[in-house]
């Protein structure tokens, strides 16, 4: 018998819609690293404007335009502000250090966010001692934070410590339609308050391949430089961006679909015996804290012979991400099948 699989284990295993297929295949293309890729720079060009940027850099991913965004924001020795389990540290290899050469400083927070309130005691003075604190980065949605977005005042009282205290700003925007969805600030507004954005086009967008970095001209030329560095120069690839355009153009207000989704993956969840809590669900991240001495890769193991596919977060935790995938009949199947006892 055929097992059907619904996976659940992130919002990147998306598969483009034939209409998006389509999409991309009339793509017009060129050689980017010329800049002559007229797919990529309309790309580059409707991010940059949705967001009030002046320019835009497509990558392959958004490890590569954070990682680029450290390294032009920051000297070697420097010092990057972030949560402690911001996705800059915890899953991008060691980049900060590897990359830049910069140091980090943690900032314990709240389900991923950082408290405002807390950045000011945590930048450097200007001592020969410390490090040189030049750069505050966050991340919205939260992933270790199960999904969560910021408080929208809370990002401008980070936006104006930032420039009172002379600090670049990025943010880390993976998931950050699902967040403007949820707190309903126009891209336009919301981008005003960072020097830089990091945006996915391959997360609850549902495009293949690729990320932009936002920020300023003279920004942006320095990033495209760091880009070729970095081996990150791409030619014929308007193929790939096509499938970004087509992202932003019609996949954006369907976003509240996978958070519906959440939530019933929440409820589901918060019926079963061998879970002790569900983080609060926002958006399309759910967290499931498993009873204690219930191991998760034991539970990722049992859930995936009954074709439900999850994945394990760190210590007594899963995680269940809803996206474009996943169907209403496959919450109804979620539901049908979960285990009562593990």
């Amino acid at each position: 018998m055929t097992i059907k699989i619904t996976d659940f284990r992130s919002d990147t295993v998306t598969k483009p819609t034939q209409a998006m297929r389509e999409f991309m295949l009339a793509a017009e293309v060129g050689d980017d690293v010329f800049g002559d890729d007229p797919t990529i720079n309309e790309l580059q060009r409707i991010g940059a404007e949705m967001f009030g940027m002046e320019a835009g850099l497509y990558c392959s991913s958004g490890t590569m335009t954070n990682q680029i965004a450290i390294n032009v924001h920051t000297q070697p020795g420097d010092e990057v502000i972030c949560h402690e389990e911001a996705h800059i540290y915890r899953y991008e290899g060691g980049g900060i250090a590897k990359n830049s050469g910069a140091s980090v400083r943690f900032i314990r927070g709240n389900q991923g966010r950082i408290n405002p309130d807390e950045i000011v005691d945590n930048i450097n003075p200007d001592d020969q001692h410390y490090p040189v604190t030049t750069l505050v980065s966050i991340e919205d949605t939260a992933n270790r934070g199960g999904g969560m977005c910021y408080d929208f005042e809370d990002i401008k009282r980070i936006s104006q410590i930032c420039k009172e205290n002379k600090l670049a700003f990025h943010l880390d925007g993976a998931r950050v339609f699902n967040a403007l969805e949820v707190n309903k600030i126009s891209p336009f507004e919301y981008g005003r308050q960072f020097d830089t954005i990091s945006i996915c086009l391959s997360k609850g967008l549902g495009a293949p391949v690729g990320s932009l970095l936002l920020g300023s001209k003279a920004f942006i030329a320095k990033a495209r430089r760091v880009r070729k560095v970095f081996g990150g120069g791409m030619r014929q690839a308007g193929i790939i961006a096509a499938g970004g355009i087509y992202a932003l153009q019609n996949n954006i207000a369907r976003l509240r679909i996978d958070h519906e989704n959440a939530k019933q993956v929440e409820a589901i969840l918060a019926s079963k015996n061998w879970v002790k809590e569900v983080l609060p669900v926002q958006t399309n991240i759910v967290v499931g804290i498993l009873e204690d001495g219930i191991n998760e890769g034991d539970v990722v193991t049992q859930l995936q012979e009954k074709g439900i596919l999850c994945v394990g977060f760190g210590k007594g935790r899963i995680r269940f991400t809803t996206h474009l995938d996943i169907s209403a009949a496959d919450i109804e199947h979620l539901a049908g099948i979960l285990p009562i006892d593990l």
